[in-house]
């Protein structure tokens, strides 16, 4: 009977996940990045100088979480799996031309994640501890005064980013060391649950911690053997770039055809960037944005989507491709495919750097997935023995995850993801204009010469701000010395 139902569960799984993605989730997220990307006129392309600068600049010490960490924080959540494992499912299932709408759907997702970024800066607010938190439910409940469909997103995040994906990752992890070191998944399992436990009690200052010491370190190690891969195989680079670009439109036999191509990879790309997922803006409205701005987080979200995606993603693409293994019939797929890449290229030492580069990726993503979900949890209560009980589920399923059917998992996170980002792009359209206005009045006071700040204010249009977060402290000072002179 047990047999009988989890066969139904999947069955009822698999048919969602081929209705979102095969019929609504593509054009909707599409059509998104289209539209923000015309309506910001190319801001990704325009301003990414400017973007980096601000990546660069957020390392400044300050009382909070830092615009640094918050981009280490979301890459943590960004790079893991879906980079390694979900670029070769999606070569596996679409062929070469995956690989190029992964391509295009970051491009367009960048100007996506730079709008629901600034939305969640804007809508921010304070807890009681002093730290910011933000997203998607708040800027639904205080932006279009849908509490209810805040409380939707909540719960999916929840299930997605709670429990689904850090199953995922567990999975991805538990697989890397069994294959590498015949490791027992169980003991492997309970050793990443125990780890995960230690950094999340700590709450979101010790994840913001963590991640800023991991995450540099996981990507250029992992970017420095890339390269490595991409200089022994430079001749063959012209060959592999063509054959993505004619798989993709249709000129060349692809593993899926094209349309196998294009649902592969726009898949498997919003997987690994979560551009207009929302995800990311739970932990952007937890900066003490520098610059003081809310659109200072959109350009560093913006920013962490071309690295997850163009830079990251392109890596694995590039060692799955130059190292010959899609040539022949070999069984491998997921993580198990780009070991056998690295082992064709590096020898069998590269088993266990990409087993460590994991173990780095998937971790990382572990506590990062924690942190945008404790933010939904305290949205829907403050109850500390809720988060208690909360954070005991999450480390249930990370113990699940380490022994579960891939397939099964992957396609739980798909539709989890997908019905998330339904909502959340139905929420930044409704809220686009307070966005234009915000990102437009940024861009005007940095071509005037100025560091941006926002004063609230300013636009009697936006509802809702907490107050006392943005107000212009340089106005502030201005009321106070003539308050002064009048006394």
């Amino acid at each position: 009977m047990f047999e009988n139902l989890m066969t139904w569960i999947e069955s009822a799984i698999n048919y969602t996940n081929g209705l979102l993605w095969g019929s609504v989730l593509i054009y909707v997220l599409v059509a998104a990045g289209v539209l923000f990307t015309l309506r910001l006129g190319f801001i990704q392309f325009r301003l990414f100088g400017h973007g980096v600068k601000l990546v660069i600049q957020g390392r400044e010490k300050i009382d909070g979480i830092s615009s640094f960490q918050v981009f280490c924080t979301s890459m943590a959540a960004r790079v893991g799996t879906g980079n390694m494992a979900g670029v070769a499912v999606a070569i596996t299932v679409g062929g070469a031309g995956a690989i190029f709408w992964m391509w295009l759907i970051a491009m367009l997702g960048m100007a996506t994640a730079f709008i629901e970024s600034t939305l969640a800066q804007v809508y921010k607010v304070k807890d009681s501890e002093g730290q910011y938190r933000g997203g998607p439910a708040y800027y639904m409940e205080r932006g279009l005064g849908k509490r209810w469909m805040g409380t939707i997103f909540s719960i999916l995040l929840i299930i997605a980013f709670g429990f689904a994906f850090n199953s995922v990752q567990a999975n991805t992890m538990t697989d890397a060391l069994n294959n590498a070191f015949g490791f027992d998944k169980t003991i492997i399992g309970l050793v990443i649950v125990l780890a995960s436990a230690y950094i999340i009690c700590g709450g979101l200052k010790k994840v913001a911690k963590a991640s800023e010491l991991i995450v540099p370190v996981m990507a250029v190690a992992y970017l420095a053997i890339a390269l490595l891969v991409l200089v022994t195989n430079i001749e063959q680079v012209p060959a592999a770039l063509s054959l993505i670009v004619k798989s993709a439109l249709g000129w060349e036999e692809a593993a899926g055809g094209a349309m196998g191509a294009m649902m592969a990879g726009i898949a498997r790309g919003l997987f690994s960037n979560e551009a207009g997922m929302g995800s990311a803006a739970n932990i952007a409205a937890s900066a003490t944005p520098n610059p003081n701005h809310p659109a200072s987080q959109g350009f560093v979200q913006m920013i962490g989507v071309f690295v997850d995606t163009i830079v990251i993603c392109s890596s694995s693409a590039a060692i799955i491709m130059l190292s010959g293994v899609l040539d022949a019939p070999n069984g491998q797929e997921g993580i198990g495919l780009l070991q056998l890449a690295l082992n064709n290229e590096l020898g069998a030492w590269s088993s266990y750097f990409l087993a460590f580069a994991i173990i780095l990726f998937c971790f990382s993503s572990i506590i990062a997935n924690y942190s945008y979900a404790e933010s939904n949890v305290m949205f829907l209560t403050k109850s500390k023995k809720v988060l208690f009980i909360f954070r005991g589920l999450v480390l249930a399923m990370v113990m699940a995850g380490s022994v579960a059917s891939l397939s099964l998992v992957w396609n739980f996170a798909d539709v989890s993801m997908g019905l998330m980002a339904l909502v959340n792009i139905a929420a930044i359209v409704m809220l686009s204009k307070v966005a234009y206005a915000v990102i437009k009045d940024y861009e005007r006071q940095l071509k005037s010469g100025v560091t941006p700040t926002f004063d609230s204010t300013q636009f009697p249009e936006i509802d809702n701000l907490e107050g006392g977060i943005w107000v212009n402290k340089n106005q502030k000072t201005v009321e106070s010395s003539a308050e002064t002179n009048k006394a």
